[in-house]
């Protein structure tokens, strides 16, 4: 029996019970026993609370759930908590009947022997998912003895970045049972003194809500409370459901008296700088749209809603282009115009214009965006004194003209050559996403992605506010000389309005009496350098209020912004260099207690008197986004090699040669969902799998588990494809097929192809010496109530796929 819940974002509880038949009544499961309300099957989820507190935009958080099972036999409990995939996890502690078991950071191959050790006995496993736009999810189980108490307690740690002009505290609420001691606690204390303070929630009226939820703030305080009693959880006055289901948002920001503020304890700084006032630099800005075939229906149409609304943001001092790319590459004009009225009406007419064509050249249209910009600066057509942008949206892979990454990358980092900033915006799933961000990253930029849904239009506008207003460029932050060790990035082409930049350091004296701070940069109408000087006594006396705040905060911030932005720029190094950069940033992650894309969580726990070892890893940017689960996978070794598979509920691994990273992900999709699983252009090997459920699952629904159910393998080269279902195999040349079932044993052979049969077991696909799959046959119970047949897929041999191979990226291995 399984039974699950989120306790802050998500707090949620399912039943095992109920999702295998049983009745859900705990009244009708233990008998005559009374049960205290919100008991849902034998396991009452009597207490949670989300402690946050937030010193100086660096968020300290822990949820903490207690619960105690009623039922008369043991029961397997999850506790899974949604937390904000820019946060790190810095502990976990899980305690029964007063016995704590802790959790441990470890290198991830250190903690991965670990696992792989106590998988191979059967225990089951912890994993840190992707979870929608904004949010991770932490699961660890843990069987729970009848009348015996369990908490959990998840410590994680993040920066708030300001946006738009706040800093944002987003929680996802969501209990599916009502808890008698429900509470959201954060206490904010910020220096430079709090400017406005709110909270809501978009699951609960305003009048349920102003009686659950206080907020306040004076000075450098501010404080929220969100604490509804078990009534105000009610769905309605007389259910025994929660209506607690959405989003619990803190947004905050705070008094900017000067431009920036320097805060100094133990040795370590942090400089935050948002200057306010100044006038915006005009900017001169290309956008280069994917029009190819896949933009076709909502995207396209979505696109040009965005579009129109940008243009009516649109200064008169900036100039524009459009640049349109499928198979060939058309302008709106042929230079940068100026946004005046007339134009912005012409650019309307031309943008309500586009619609989808063919294919996806990448390449040319971003070169010849950045050869506008060029010629733009070089013929002197744009302002002296403007910045030049450049913005691309795509939802597909380069499939002609010059399609290869490296190459593409090749071509632009040497067009832009560092003078501006590229931003990729990536539309959807079905795209390279590492691809899109290693572009981004090269040149200035960032990417981000725009999620297919019926708001896509805002995130597309969103993403253009957050540039729309240039205050500064070139910014350059200084501090003395020999003064500063292990500063973070200091350096930004653009400060955006309504952003912030921070930079955090290390002195080398701590005994020194001031600390000197200057800022450079190119305003709209001259050059300015802010100066911010700190006096240490002052400082001192200003943060004495330590019993409100955790001391080492500024040391955890710049550890924290220090892997951060170490893991951003090993995206891009190679060699050595990432070698470097890899071993500093696993060093940090060790010494603070980071669960980062290096590290992971082991937790030891009791399982049936023996100790049970779970792992969990932090996932990185995925290609399905909202359904992409990092777990933790056995590898079993030959004497060659390591081979890695899909199986169960599904995940599946596949190392890459010249790639430093792996293609690797877990399947949590709706049934009947087909998902491109391997595509090598160079070797034309296409893998793809379709997505089955439990017998109880139906095509709308992601409940339960789920496998694959049909798997295909096709060689464009060879025009050969074999289609695989758990009850027949199809395979042949061109129209030439050939059909068999699970109960042949049969070899087939061609120059270059090798596929066997075994009878009831497995299958091998082989081509030539290099690229070798098998497909297990997984078989049940006919008459299961719950499972039906499914399929595993194993890569026993991959060194001969090449280096462009992709499918479902992102994730580190």
């Amino acid at each position: 029996m399984r039974t699950m819940w989120w306790p802050c974002l998500v707090l949620a509880l399912l039943s095992g019970l109920e999702t295998s038949g049983f009745p859900r009544s705990p009244l009708r499961l233990l008998g005559k026993r009374s049960l205290p309300e919100g008991v849902v099957d034998g396991i009452e989820v009597y207490s949670t609370k989300i402690s946050c507190k937030v010193t100086s935009r660096f968020a300290h958080n822990v949820v903490t759930t207690r619960a105690v099972n009623r039922a008369d036999t043991a029961k397997e409990v999850s506790f899974d908590v949604e937390l904000p995939k820019t946060a790190f996890i810095t502990n976990f502690t899980l305690t029964i009947d007063g016995v704590t078991y802790p959790g441990n950071v470890k290198e991830k191959e250190v903690a991965q022997k670990q696992y792989e050790k106590a998988v191979s006995q059967g225990k089951t496993a912890g994993l840190v998912k992707a979870s929608g736009r904004k949010l991770e999810k932490f699961t660890v189980s843990v069987n729970v003895a009848a009348g015996s108490k369990v908490t959990f307690e998840l410590t994680y740690e993040e920066l708030l970045k300001r946006n738009k002009g706040k800093y944002e505290m987003y929680l996802k609420v969501q209990p599916k049972q009502l808890v008698r001691h429900f509470e959201i606690d954060a206490h904010i204390f910020e220096p430079q003194g709090i400017s406005m303070l709110d909270a809501e929630a978009s699951f609960i009226t305003n009048d349920l809500l102003g009686s659950a939820l206080t907020k306040s703030f004076s000075g450098k305080k501010g404080h929220v409370s969100f604490k509804p009693s078990l009534d105000q959880q009610r769905s309605c006055p007389t259910c025994t459901d929660s209506l607690l289901n959405g989003d619990f948002t803190i947004v905050y920001d705070v008094n900017r008296e000067s431009p920036g503020n320097v805060q100094i304890v133990n040795g370590y700084f942090v400089h935050f700088f948002a200057p306010q006032g100044l006038p915006v630099v005009p900017k001169n800005i290309v956008f280069v749209i994917d029009v190819s075939g896949s933009m076709s229906g909502r995207k396209i149409q979505q696109t040009r809603e965005a579009l129109l609304k940008i243009l009516d943001d649109m200064k008169e001092d900036d100039y524009l282009n459009f640049i349109l790319f499928s198979t060939d590459v058309t302008t709106w004009k042929d230079h940068l115009v100026q946004a005046t009225p007339a134009n912005l009406e012409e650019a309307k007419t031309f943008v309500k214009n586009i619609h989808d064509q063919s294919m996806t050249n990448i390449n040319d249209g971003l070169l010849k965006g950045i050869e506008m910009l060029n010629k733009a600066r070089e013929d002197h057509t744009v302002p002296e004194r403007s910045t030049s942008i450049i913005i691309m949206l795509t939802d597909g892979d380069a499939n002609t003209g010059e399609s290869r990454p490296e190459k593409i990358q090749e071509n632009v980092r040497n067009a832009i050559g560092g003078k501006f900033p590229l931003y990729n915006l990536g539309f959807g799933n079905n795209l390279n996403y590492n691809f899109l961000e290693t572009l981004a990253l090269e040149n200035h930029g960032l990417a981000r992605r725009i999620y297919e849904d019926s708001d896509a239009n805002l995130q597309l506008q969103g993403f253009y506010e957050e540039v729309a207003n240039p205050l500064l460029t070139n910014v350059e932050v200084e501090y003395p000389e020999n003064a500063i060790l292990d500063l973070t990035r200091n350096s930004y082409p653009h400060f955006y309005d309504g952003s912030e930049i921070v930079v955090a350091g290390r002195l080398v004296d701590r005994n020194m009496d001031n600390f000197k701070a200057d800022v450079k940069g190119h305003g709209a109408l001259n050059d300015l350098t802010f100066t911010e000087e700190v006096d240490m006594e002052e400082m001192d006396a200003a943060l004495k209020e330590q019993g409100y705040i955790f001391g080492d905060y500024i040391e955890r911030l710049w550890a924290y912004l220090t892997i951060e932005q170490l893991l951003e720029k090993r995206k891009n190094a190679k060699g050595d260099e990432k070698e470097n950069i890899t071993a500093e940033a696993l060093d940090l992650s060790l010494k603070y207690h980071f669960v980062t894309p290096l590290t992971s969580m082991v937790v030891t726990k009791p399982e049936d008197n023996e100790d049970q070892t779970s792992i969990a890893d932090k996932p990185g940017e995925v290609a399905i986004a909202e359904t992409t689960t990092m777990s933790f996978l056995t590898t079993q070794q030959s004497s060659q090699s390591p081979y890695y598979y899909v199986d169960g509920d599904p995940h599946f691994i596949i190392q890459v040669p010249g790639k430093n990273d792996s293609i690797c992900f877990n399947i949590d999709e709706k049934p009947g969902t087909v998902l491109r699983l391997i595509q090598d252009p160079v070797t034309g090997i296409t893998v793809t799998g379709q997505i089955i459920g439990d017998k109880r699952s139906n095509a709308s629904s992601r409940t339960g588990k789920t496998y694959f159910g049909k798997l295909g393998i096709t060689n464009a080269w060879m025009d050969f494809r074999v289609e695989v279902t758990t009850e027949k195999i199809i395979l042949g040349t061109g129209a030439e097929l050939s059909t068999f079932s699970w109960l042949d044993t049969v070899t087939v052979t061609q120059t270059g192809l090798s596929v066997t049969i075994n009878r009831k077991k497995n299958m091998v696909v082989s081509f030539g010496d290099g690229i070798s799959f098998v497909i297990i046959l997984h078989q049940v119970w006919k008459k299961h109530p719950v499972h039906q047949d499914f399929l595993g897929f194993y890569v026993v041999d991959n060194h001969r796929m090449s280096a462009q191979t992709h499918g479902l990226l992102g994730m580190k291995c």
